[in-house]
């Protein structure tokens, strides 16, 4: 691009983020935020734009040339239900969402993306921009799917990319391999027989039960699993129905596990049951365990990592990409594509003053917009390169 034009167009990216960023909504809720996606798409010429897959999510498809393969980029849309603490001109407008995650980030990267393949081509085949909503819950993926997102807009290769706090602007890491966890849920919930906070001995309180489980819980990957195994198991919260001078008689202990194996993640639940209930028969109460699995490892293909990274290679500096980053136990719906069609999920830099993600300070940083774009042109002019 000259440099005019790429002025232009991260003053472009720059406008679509802070108005995705000031109108944030919630998975399968961002009803705006895909019909702003549609325009857009339709405004730079993509040849077909579909809306509605999987519930409010859109996918828009540019071919050039005669080529049959076809590869996808995929954004997320959603927002986090947290109030933002910010004084910045283009705060959330929608009290109690806000886009804590940068997910307002990866759409305007996106569709800079569209913008660029669709003025200037350079690839030979199809790409498929697939804008997806309810990543933050781990549905949004499984709903494009489930809606025939692979039979109705075929791809060959999916990539996928992420900011990173922490990381300097204008870098870029990734791995093949194992990239990112999966994400259990548990919910463990004890009953006993609640009573007056001066007379403990009078029933079957539960809240010392609860904090000797919360305590107990930890045991679980630090001498229970092997520790060559990454897993993590979290307690995120404790709920009683206790009160100030009233013992509680009820206890819900919530959290998350992450791991990279399912044999791992079946022996936390195995462990997790057999601590609950060896917990409860300690305190005289009982303990019934709830145990769901909510997001999959995501496993980047060795071939189109490699692809990426050379693709990023062309357009981060030397020494700013890294092919061999670190694993990293957050999770990714992205996981699920990965079931169906070889790809890849990247991450770069947010800046190493960013607030983390998920905090109500977070905002995406809007000098990483044209290195996002950039590398979503460049992967797929050289996975569909012209003859």
């Amino acid at each position: 691009m000259a440099a005019l034009d790429q002025k232009t167009l991260i003053a472009e990216m720059t406008a679509w983020r802070r108005d995705l960023h000031a109108h944030p909504e919630f998975g399968f809720e961002e009803k705006r935020t895909s019909a702003f996606v549609a325009r857009k798409l339709r405004e730079f010429g993509i040849d077909e734009v579909v809306e509605g897959i999987g519930g409010t999510g859109v996918v828009g498809t540019l071919r050039r040339g005669t080529g049959n393969r076809a590869i996808a980029l995929r954004a997320d849309m959603d927002a986090l239900r947290i109030t933002e603490q910010a004084s910045h001109g283009h705060a959330s407008q929608n009290p109690g969402v806000m886009h804590a995650c940068g997910h307002d980030g990866h759409t305007a990267m996106l569709l800079g993306a569209a913008k660029l393949l669709a003025g200037d081509g350079g690839f030979d085949g199809t790409v498929r921009f697939v804008f997806q909503p309810a990543e933050e819950w781990g549905k949004g993926a499984l709903a494009m799917l489930d809606d025939g997102l692979m039979s109705r807009f075929p791809f060959d290769e999916i990539f996928g990319l992420h900011n990173m706090p922490g990381l300097p602007v204008g870098h870029f890491e990734t791995r093949p391999g194992p990239i990112m966890s999966a994400e259990d849920n548990f919910e463990i919930v004890l009953r006993g027989l609640g009573g007056h906070a001066a007379r403990p001995h009078g029933g079957r309180e539960v809240l010392v039960a609860a904090c000797a489980l919360v305590a107990n819980l930890q045991t679980i990957v630090s001498r229970r699993l092997s520790p060559a195994d990454i897993s993590v198991v979290s307690v995120t919260e404790l709920i009683t129905d206790g009160t100030r001078n009233a013992l509680p008689g009820f206890a819900r202990v919530l959290g998350d596990a992450r791991s990279f194996r399912p044999e791992v993640s079946a022996e936390i639940e195995r462990q997790m049951r057999i601590i609950a209930e060896g917990t409860a028969l300690t305190y005289n109460c009982s303990a019934e365990v709830a145990y769901t699995r909510e997001f999959v490892p995501l496993i980047n293909d060795a071939d189109a990592t490699e692809a990426a990274i050379a693709a990023a290679r062309t357009v981060f500096e030397t020494g700013a990409v890294n092919g061999h980053g670190e694993i990293v136990t957050a999770s990714e719906d992205f996981a699920r594509f990965l079931d169906h069609v070889p790809g890849c999920f990247v991450c770069i830099g947010n800046g190493e003053g960013s607030a983390p993600l998920h905090n109500p300070s977070f905002d995406f940083n809007d000098d990483a917009l044209i290195h996002g774009a950039r590398f979503h042109a460049a992967i797929v002019r050289q996975r569909l390169p012209q003859a």
